[in-house]
């Protein structure tokens, strides 16, 4: 007599039942996967559990980048940052992380390094005239300690110009 190849498994968290077809795995094994079924939920819920929570995942995302980006509103309006330049979603996330390199750098340069309150602030008027969203999104996993070697490398496309034809 041959081992059954169709099992019913009564899957306790959920509490429903299913056949599966276990003929893939070898005979030995088969009661033993039949019982690790039965512990878990059957497919339907736990797929069901999944798109709850990439759900849950997405809204948690979505409040903390909109407090991100209060937070970053307020830091620069607090320290005078002109707005960037960009499309919507580079200027909000460009933002997003000038907010975080410039506090990070000056933890880093000021808090715990030797740079002193005048020669940050000569820092943060350098910061001041890079407008370009893409420019502090593409520093946006420097080292913050590398913020003023950053800032002085920053071409001129990355700055505005009074002039309107350059």
């Amino acid at each position: 007599m041959a081992v059954k190849t169709k099992w019913t498994i009564d899957h306790h968290p959920c509490g429903h039942t299913t056949t599966v077809d276990l003929s893939d795995r070898p005979a030995d094994r088969r009661a033993g996967y039949a019982r690790w079924l039965a512990g878990r939920d059957c497919s339907d819920c736990w797929k069901a559990s999944r798109d709850n929570d990439a759900e849950e995942k997405e809204t948690w995302l979505e409040n903390k980048r909109a407090q991100e980006q209060a937070e970053a509103d307020n830091w620069a309006k607090q320290y005078r940052m002109p707005p960037l330049d960009g499309t919507d979603r580079a200027v909000a996330w460009g933002s997003r992380c000038r907010h975080q390199l410039m506090a990070a750098a000056y933890t880093a340069l000021v808090l715990e390094g030797d740079t002193t309150e005048p020669e940050w602030e000569a820092l943060e008027d350098t910061a001041r005239t890079v407008t370009r969203a893409g420019w502090w999104i593409d520093q946006r996993e420097a080292e913050p300690g590398d913020l003023p070697e950053l800032l002085q490398a920053a071409s001129a496309s990355d700055r505005p110009t009074e002039n309107p034809y350059a």
